[in-house]
């Protein structure tokens, strides 16, 4: 059901295509994450003077940021080939030797969903971070051998939305951590004109502006957006996006004006009416709503939280007065929905 959702910032089958055509290949062309591009252009800068590989990179937060095309930008500033695999991807020591053997020196392996890498990877993958070096285990019992190949030195990236999960020896190995947060309006639109100009959309300002603002703060869900309202103005109108033409596309979509959808209302509605506002635990919302609790956790909460319709606390989740407000509905008298 998540895969589905316009507004889903997980990747899907049809981005790929697009994010190869939209993404920004230098640090300049990459919008937003001020701080971030700054820290990382002093990194990257002093580990080419000193003609070195970079330290091993953390990249975390919410889905859709741009963790994969700053990894993709490091290795296009440095010069050097990169590597790309995921946590649930690797499920033998024979599958991350194989990739890791095959690095030149000074590569880049990029491990998206790092958090899900099983523990004996990790232990595989510690010695690989710190000697450059792997360790492979010979034959099984009293007679097993141990064979240690010397490595190339490389540059591991880690990309997770789920910094919480991984264990803290793998954490403690990363040289630079780098959290990415949600954009602002004004970057949204920035990405969106970006996007619009590679693609040969002619769309007003006003338009840009109101994608920008139902794009959940998040990069891979404006260009997707603007994809769609792309289509629409071709079948629609004449190809040109006004803001009018905009609104209905979106609206047609239902996203609302805090690029909130369906699922997003029934999720604050089940809160608000099922349980007079929470708490409520994560596992009983994910059953009432019927979605795993990681993707509520993950996709939904982040979003909702920072549009302040959403609070956690220590007995769960709970329904803020906003939320009253934008569902149009009165709130219940329940002491137990104070915030902890």
């Amino acid at each position: 059901m998540e895969e589905e959702r316009i507004i889903s910032a997980v990747e899907q089958k049809s981005d790929r295509t697009w994010d190869l055509t939209l993404r920004p290949q230098a640090l300049g062309d990459y919008i937003g994450q001020n701080q971030v591009k700054e820290n990382l252009n002093i990194v990257l800068s002093a580990a080419k003077q000193r003609q070195e590989s970079l330290d091993h990179v953390l990249l975390f937060g919410p889905p859709g940021l741009g963790k994969t095309t700053l990894a993709y930008i490091i290795a296009k500033e440095m010069g050097v080939g990169i590597k790309v695999t995921s946590g649930p991807a690797i499920t033998k020591a024979g599958d991350l030797a194989a990739i890791i053997t095959n690095l030149q020196a000074g590569d880049i392996l990029f491990i998206d969903e790092i958090h899900r890498l099983n523990k004996t990877i990790e232990e595989i993958l510690y010695p690989a971070m710190e000697d450059y070096a792997l360790d492979i285990i010979l034959g099984k019992g009293p007679s097993a051998q141990i064979l240690r190949l010397d490595l190339p030195k490389f540059t591991l990236i880690g990309a997770t939305t789920r910094y919480n999960l991984i264990s803290s020896p793998l954490r403690d190995r990363f040289g630079v951590t780098f959290r990415l947060d949600f954009y602002n309006e004004d970057e949204i639109a920035d990405i969106v004109k970006r996007s619009a100009n590679i693609l040969g959309v002619n769309i007003e300002k006003e338009a840009r502006e109101e994608i920008a603002r139902r794009s959940r703060a998040t990069p891979r869900i404006a260009n997707r957006i603007l994809k769609r309202v792309r289509d629409y103005a071709q079948v629609k109108a004449d190809g040109n996006v006004s803001h009018s033409l905009a609104k209905q596309a979106m609206e047609m979509m239902a996203i609302d004006q805090y690029g909130l959808d369906d699922l997003d209302r029934r999720l604050l509605k089940v809160i608000a009416e099922n349980f007079s506002g929470g708490p409520v635990g994560l596992g009983t919302l994910a059953a009432a709503v019927q979605e795993e609790a990681g993707t509520i956790e993950e996709i939904f909460e982040p979003y909702l939280m920072q549009l302040g319709f959403l609070a956690r606390t220590n007995k769960g989740r709970v329904a803020t007065d906003k939320t009253y407000e934008y569902l149009g509905i009165a709130k219940k008298n329940n002491q137990n929905s104070r915030l902890f």
